[in-house]
């Protein structure tokens, strides 16, 4: 199942735009790197933190 929550808060200095909870799959981190790399421009950095064995979290931070 996939959670997704749009909310904006300051975490650390960025601003939290939107949170994804989805099932971890082994190529997960390559997207993520994907799109660090050609969305920074934008002011966006995408961030991916284990919640579990089979569940990982995608949060994407506004930067100023």
């Amino acid at each position: 199942m996939i959670e997704i929550k749009e909310r904006c808060f300051v975490h650390e200095k960025h601003a939290v735009k939107a949170v994804l909870n989805i099932k971890a799959f082994p190529d997960l981190y390559k997207i993520v790197d994907f799109l660090n790399k050609n969305l920074k421009d934008k002011e966006l950095i995408f961030g991916l933190s284990k919640k579990d064995d089979e569940n990982m979290r995608l949060t994407i931070y506004e930067i100023d």
